[in-house]
């Protein structure tokens, strides 16, 4: 359980000395306060913004206990498990099968399921998906998410400023050797990506093991994760292809792209989330 917890405490420390790093080397505390203050804005006002502009284009609709009953109360039950407010519901339609959660907190928190999922799985395997996607709201990740989103946006910022304006002057030491600040402008923002997907990573094994947890059923998720990924990539999704950086939302990765290496992905091997979920099912 703490596992995952200890990484992304791991990952965030991390990245936030990698920030510190960068802003040192390129602008000294002045730069870095700037860098930090232009991308926090922007990601405070998508932290509270996001789901509204997500929601709004995928078209997902929303349903109730009298649109979508079985959907709905199914839910309203697994929010119930979790001890959590009852989200917005929402129906997206699309083949690709896939599920997504959004919102700043649990208070203001939507799921979402298109067609595809809610027409490939059986009732247990989406019970099974949407525990999982209600662990995301319960462990607030949409805020974990977004600070690492805002560092590693402050780092590339911090890159960008140093390649316009030379870079390379610390206001508390003599400067940095003009070789170094290039390599720093290069690498940082590379390395900011990599432990930022590292975080997301690590989020859905968590949602993984909550979801299972929820629900009370391990393997109806790892069921669902095999059958997601075996569709998910066939069946592609319009909206997700122009708007990659939502792809992160996703339980399984929706891009006809995916085949990448690890490193360089949002989410976990599939083989490996499935084969914790039986370890978690045999236990």
């Amino acid at each position: 359980m703490f596992g995952n917890w200890i990484k992304t405490a791991v990952l965030m420390t991390a990245i936030v000395a990698l920030f510190g790093l960068v802003g040192m080397a390129m602008g000294g505390k002045t730069g870095m306060l700037l860098g930090l203050a232009f991308a926090a804005a922007t990601n405070v006002w998508a932290y509270w913004n996001s789901d509204k502009l997500v929601l709004r284009m995928y078209n997902a609709r929303e349903v109730d206990e009298t649109t979508a009953p079985q959907f709905y109360r199914m839910i309203a039950e697994l929010a119930r498990n979790a001890e959590l407010p009852m989200p917005r519901v929402y129906i997206i339609d699309e083949a690709q099968p896939n599920a997504f959660a959004t919102g700043r907190n649990p208070e203001h928190a939507a799921v979402a399921a298109t067609t595809g999922i809610l027409n490939m799985l059986s009732e247990r395997e989406i019970r099974g998906v949407m525990a999982h996607e209600l662990t995301h709201v319960k462990h607030r990740d949409t805020l974990i998410s977004t600070i690492s989103a805002s560092i590693a946006g402050a780092i590339s910022v911090l890159a960008q400023f140093g390649m316009l304006f030379g870079g390379g002057r610390s206001d508390d030491r003599g400067g940095v050797h003009p070789a170094v600040a290039l390599l720093v402008m290069i690498v940082a923002p590379i390395a900011a990506m990599l432990i930022q997907m590292a975080i997301s990573r690590s989020r859905e094994f968590e949602a993984d093991r909550g979801g299972a947890e929820i629900s009370r059923d391990p393997q109806a998720l790892a069921m669902a994760l095999q059958k997601i990924h075996n569709y998910a990539h066939q069946l592609p999704m319009d909206t997700a292809e122009q708007h990659p950086e939502t792809a992160q939302m996703m339980i399984i990765n929706p891009l006809s792209g995916a085949g990448i290496g690890n490193l360089f992905s949002t989410h976990p091997s599939t083989e490996e989330r499935v084969a914790r979920l039986m370890a978690l099912a045999r236990a």
